[in-house]
């Protein structure tokens, strides 16, 4: 019974999905676009999936007690998407450190909650995948910082086109698994 109400919040993770992909194809589509639009774009990015993220932990709250993970990931996210547009106009390095660091930390919990998940649904190897692409995201934007803007920009839209396409793959999972 609990894990049939933690599924029905399938479509948070479709949204989330369907916000990476938009992203991404943004970021393929004008890679010549200037760094604070470039900022703005990742800020909403970031902002919204944040706000996402917090909406399913809320949802799963009384039904789970790791739900917290997924409140940490969102509260990241909207804390990055939030410095953000606060500061725009940070340098190109700046912002590949932030987007970095928060790759890292959400694809750490997405794994968490994706070992955490499988226990409780099972079949949860997307988010595992998508929490291993964002770490690996992060790391080779830390470890390789010399990066040009557009081939960030590239780097940038691939992620989130894939992140975005596995999240819709899960949502739809759990969509199924409701209907059952």
């Amino acid at each position: 019974m609990g894990t049939m109400m933690f599924l029905r919040h399938w479509w948070a993770m479709a949204l989330r999905g369907v916000v990476a992909i938009l992203f991404g194809l943004v970021a393929l589509l004008w890679p010549h676009l200037t760094l604070t639009v470039l900022v703005l774009f990742f800020g909403a990015f970031a902002l919204v999936g944040g706000l996402f993220a917090v909406i399913a932990a809320f949802g799963y709250r009384g039904l789970y007690e790791r739900w917290w993970v997924l409140l940490i990931e969102g509260l990241v996210g909207i804390a990055v998407g939030l410095i953000t547009f606060f500061w725009p106009a940070i340098t190109a390095l700046a912002l590949l450190f932030l987007i970095a660091a928060w790759a890292i930390v959400t694809g750490i919990l997405e794994i968490a909650t994706a070992v955490w998940m499988h226990r409780a649904v099972g079949n949860e190897w997307m988010l595992l995948f998508g929490g291993i692409a964002s770490v690996i995201f992060g790391l080779l934007l830390a470890v390789l910082p010399g990066v040009g803007l557009l081939a960030l920009t590239w780097l940038i839209g691939i992620y989130a086109i894939v992140f975005g396409i596995l999240l819709l793959t899960l949502s739809f999972q759990w969509r199924k698994l409701v209907s059952v």
